[in-house]
């Protein structure tokens, strides 16, 4: 295949993407210059020179202020920095949306390459890189060096006489000692741990994670959080038994540590923590997704347990997850535009939408989904099959019936021809920033069952870039693996129904289907239906766009930063006027209580306010144009065609784009795939392997890719975590 460009039209990039490259590698040194500030403040809190050198200076600077307080330490040290990467992180990523083919590097071999290598392909963290372990290594070593360097400074001042001066015994002094340092560890972990879950978040595309694939993250931070915690609660249960106190436990002291709001954070965590069992998430998976709304409880008491000072510590994440959290309530109350419903004999469906032609998004992109009359609280992820670049204004999601809530979606559109309208909310799309799969020189797709959808996206991508770049496309493989033979017509959404504007030979693909429960094709094959129900969309419809427009990145930066502002200068205000002539900065007069839900109540409020601010004037200024093709929409009515891929009507496809990927599909009936001899026999000095599917599917993958018995497998593993 020929590069149609020049050399020099690839490589020499115009005075804009110059500009552009500059902002991006500025703004990304002034991310890592303040995150690495930050953790160095957390490798020296638990020392004697900051406790005697560095922390009287800082109360000196931002904590003797009359506007905010013994409060400004925290919120000037630890808030502050971590709200500015957040806001750097939201100019990055607007600078590198769209890569010029000058940018695109093929993949070498070397250090990168290798750090990138599973690791850990078996065990209770799952499939993980060698830069994981590192990072999670590191992480672990920080918790460990700031408990170890507290207790041994704290130890070396308890004496037997300081302990007898509080009423205690010299162990009993040295666990409340311990108890104390293990929350402040807790509160390390709880800094992280909301920070995978805000979907829409500037900092994970930033270092190249999605939400969807840093869920593990969360789950591992979670277990440690609860631990810590659970540990820190029973340590000072213990404490206080042996005293003869346990009134302690009941107690609220709204001007220093409330223990009863610990332990009500504590209660509310323990009950997420339960329902996170792999057992009972599987089984009763309802439970755990409403039970998990147990967040606000465990963060509000929380905050009212440490007080919202030392709060400011951990609170950044949860402040950014605050904003990403309300920009999906905002884009939620909008009733989507749904067109189409195929509807395929493997119990699956393809629901088509609207999409605002502005929306641009990467293969592998996730939304999630409420339809209110299957079910009005539960919203589900799916897979996004379509490509923005082949169908601008269309967007598909497959949906295959394996749980409640899908199956009573299927049987309700499979057992009915006279549906015209379907009601229908979305939150996303949400996926990597970028994928790059044009810096491999082969691509191979292994899948097991509805695994093959994320493909079906990068299939649809590559198809659109041939047509529209006429820059060299990977080889493609995709490799799936069906338990019937119904399943095969999950191969029919492969190709859209429209915007195919040439052949397929501008790509070079090869599937291999294998079906593993049957050993011949069905006789029944060729009389199996797809059924489509075209819906007529409501004049109050909208099209699925983005709740921030198509500079969201900008945006997200304006609300994070105008919000924070908003609220310290309000703060500000009611510090001033208000807590400083009662309390006069001592911290012990003015009710602990009163300030935190003071301080809730305005960052509340500042983020309603800006997000709600910017909504709106993106949907002033962009609704009228997304939206001003749902009214008068001639839909055609309800159809059904055979599948396309009946074993004995292989020739009467009629459009030459499917017949041209029929022609390369091999069908092998009984068996299960030889991954070991279709991956070793890919060619080319980069080969991207993607792997979707069965966890054992994922493992066996893996474990070939880092073998080492080929340096040119590159691994990536697709899971529905969510």
């Amino acid at each position: 295949m020929e590069i149609s460009k020049s050399n020099n039209e690839c490589s020499s990039p115009s005075a804009g993407e110059e500009f552009k490259d500059m902002m991006k590698g500025v703004t990304k040194f002034l991310m890592m210059v303040i995150f690495l500030g930050t953790i160095i403040l957390w490798i020296m809190m638990p020392t004697v020179t900051y406790r005697n050198k560095w922390l009287p200076y800082m109360r000196i600077k931002f904590g003797a202020s009359t506007y905010f307080g013994a409060t400004g330490t925290t919120l000037f040290m630890y808030m502050f920095p971590m709200m500015a990467v957040a806001c750097l992180g939201c100019v990055y990523l607007h600078f590198n949306k769209r890569k010029s083919l000058h940018q695109i590097d093929r993949e070498r071999k070397g250090v990168w390459s290798a750090l990138r290598r599973p690791m850990l392909v078996k065990g209770p963290l799952g499939i993980v890189s060698v830069t994981e372990i590192m990072f999670l290594a590191m992480f672990v070593a920080l918790l460990l060096w700031i408990f170890i360097t507290y207790l041994r400074n704290n130890f070396a001042t308890i004496t037997p006489q300081s302990a007898a001066a509080h009423g205690q015994t010299l162990w009993q002094a040295k666990l409340d000692s311990a108890a104390l340092r293990i929350g402040l560890i807790g509160n390390i972990c709880l800094a992280f741990l909301f920070l995978p879950v805000a979907r829409g978040s500037s900092l994970l595309p930033a270092v190249g994670l999605t939400s969807e694939s840093s869920i593990k993250y969360h789950i591992w931070l979670g277990h440690m959080v609860m631990t810590i915690f659970t540990v820190h609660g029973l340590c000072y249960i213990i404490c206080w038994a042996s005293m003869h106190e346990l009134s302690q436990m009941i107690t609220w002291e709204t001007e220093d540590i409330s223990n009863l709001a610990g332990e009500i954070a504590l209660l509310a965590g323990l009950a997420m923590w339960a329902t996170t069992y792999p057992p009972i998430r599987r089984r009763f998976f309802e439970v755990f997704f409403y039970t998990h709304y147990l967040y606000i409880v465990f963060m509000l008491f929380f905050v009212l347990h440490v007080g919202i000072s030392f709060s400011f510590i951990a609170f950044p994440g949860f402040y950014i997850f605050m904003v990403d959290r309300f920009l999906r309530f905002l884009q939620s109350r909008d009733n989507i535009r749904l067109l189409s419903a195929r509807i395929l004999p493997s119990n699956t469906i393809e629901l088509t939408f609207s999409k605002n032609p502005r929306l641009v998004y990467s293969p592998t992109s996730i939304m999630f989904v409420n339809i209110p009359i299957v079910s009005k609280l539960q919203w589900h992820p799916f897979t996004i099959t379509s490509s923005s670049k082949l169908e601008p204004e269309k967007l598909s999601v497959v949906i295959k019936s394996e749980g409640k809530w899908s199956t009573k979606l299927y049987q309700t559109l499979s057992s009915s021809d006279q549906i015209d309208r379907l009601a229908v909310s979305v939150e996303g799309p949400y996926g990597p920033a970028s994928t790059d799969f044009l810096r491999h020189e082969a691509l191979v797709m292994v899948s097991g069952g509805s695994g093959i959808t994320p493909f079906i996206s990068v299939i649809r991508d590559l198809i659109a870039t041939s047509q529209n770049q006429k820059y060299k496309i990977p080889k493609i493989t995709l490799i799936c693996a069906f338990k019937n033979s119904s399943e095969i017509c999950m191969l029919d959404l492969v190709l859209p129904l429209s915007g195919l504007q040439t052949e397929l030979s501008d790509i070079n693909i090869k599937i291999e289907v294998f079906i593993t429960r049957e050993k011949e094709a069905r006789s029944d094959a060729t009389t199996e239906k797809i059924k489509t129900l075209w819906f007529k969309p409501s004049i109050s419809d909208q099209s699925i766009s983005s709740i921030l427009g198509p500079n969201s990145w900008l945006w997200l930066g304006a609300i994070l930063s105008s919000s924070f502002l908003i609220f310290m200068i309000i703060i500000g205000i009611i510090t001033r006027y208000y807590i400083y002539p009662i309390d006069h900065n001592t911290n012990k007069i003015y009710s602990w209580t009163s300030k935190t839900i003071i301080y809730i109540l305005v960052i509340s409020v500042s983020i309603m306010a800006t997000s709600s601010a910017a909504m709106l004037w993106n949907k002033r200024k962009y609704g009228n144009v997304e939206n001003k093709q749902v009214q008068n929409v001639d839909v055609p009515s309800s159809t059904s065609s055979p599948v396309s891929w009946g074993y004995n009507s292989l020739r009467e496809i009629e459009s030459s784009p499917q017949e041209s990927l029929v022609q390369c599909t091999n069908l092998h009936f009984g068996e299960r795939p030889n991954l070991k001899k279709l991956l070793l026999d890919v060619e080319g000095s980069s080969v991207g392997v993607l792997v979707c599917g069965p966890k054992k599917m994922r493992q066996e993958v893996a474990k070939l890719c880092s073998s080492g018995l080929a340096e040119n497998l590159h691994f990536e593993s697709i899971s529905f975590s969510w």
